[in-house]
């Protein structure tokens, strides 16, 4: 399966390319707005170098192409309209442009947990506790707590009209990803350990318990992330589904049934299992 990968040299990106590009069933090709040289830990893959915002070079990247794995984006939940605007509406618009004419069978988006934010700033920190019987699933209300968050969503909408008002796209995966890390950070206690080392906060301080608390919810493993694209690329049953992205945490609010009934989903890791980080 010949794979373009867009913004693929971020957290999510270079999960995809530790765990499958080895793999003989893909032949990947990444796009991203800068190339990392040779002697880079992800340097000399074959890259092209664009801008998603760029409608005709993304075009032309995608010709081919049998999917297109669309990671490209403003990442952060901080950034406001001036920040998300182009990278993730325009972005966006152009991958699903360029699948329906480069014909790419297969979609697979990387959307995010911010989709339906505004649940956990309602109910935290409890929720990170399993103190609310309370889970979500992909039939909810939408509830972004940002405009980044916002955009993902829309994101998710522009990708159900082009699967059901064209010929192409003829699949659609969109990926409601919890928190994924670069390798040095790839457990539960990786966000309160980067706070530590950037100085934000001390190890066992009230602010460091909180973020270990909240990651053992949301993190997904880089291996699990991987294992959920693959399940995507390989499945040729769902036209359009929305699937929340997260290990098999104990604490989770978010559904793992569907993705596991529809696509195979099945997570290797657990963030309950970690009482501290790797030594």
């Amino acid at each position: 399966m010949d794979v373009l990968v867009t913004g693929a040299y971020g957290r999510c990106g270079t999960a995809l390319i530790d765990h499958l590009h080895d793999d003989d069933a893909y032949d990947f090709t990444y796009y991203n707005r800068s190339d990392r040289p040779d002697d880079h830990p992800y340097g000399g893959y074959d890259t092209v170098v664009g801008d998603v915002a760029d409608e005709e070079k993304l075009r032309a990247a995608s010709e081919g192409r049998d999917a297109m794995v669309h990671m490209a984006a403003f990442p952060q939940p901080e950034g406001d309209w001036s920040d998300v605007f182009e990278p993730n509406v325009v972005g966006t618009y152009n991958a699903l442009e360029a699948a329906r004419r480069e014909e790419i069978e297969t979609v697979v988006f990387l959307s995010s947990n911010h989709v339906v934010g505004n649940y956990e700033r309602e109910f935290a920190p409890e929720l990170y506790h399993g103190e609310y019987d309370f889970v979500l699933d992909h039939t909810d209300p939408v509830r972004p707590d940002s405009f980044y968050g916002a955009t993902k969503s829309f994101g998710e909408d522009l990708g159900r009209y082009y699967v059901e008002a064209y010929d192409y796209p003829k699949r659609f995966y969109a990926l409601r990803t919890g928190t994924v890390n670069m390798p040095a950070y790839d457990h539960p206690y990786g966000n309160a350990e980067s706070g530590v080392d950037d100085g934000e906060w001390e190890r066992d301080s009230e602010a460091y318990e909180r973020e270990v608390a909240r990651m053992k919810c949301t993190w997904q493993s880089r291996r699990d992330f991987a294992h959920q694209v693959e399940c995507c690329l390989a499945d040729d049953g769902v036209e359009y589904g929305i699937f929340f992205g997260v290990s098999d945490n104990q604490n989770r609010w978010f559904d793992l049934e569907h993705a596991r009934a529809a696509i195979g989903y099945d997570p290797q890791d657990a963030g309950h299992e970690w009482d501290g980080p790797p030594g």
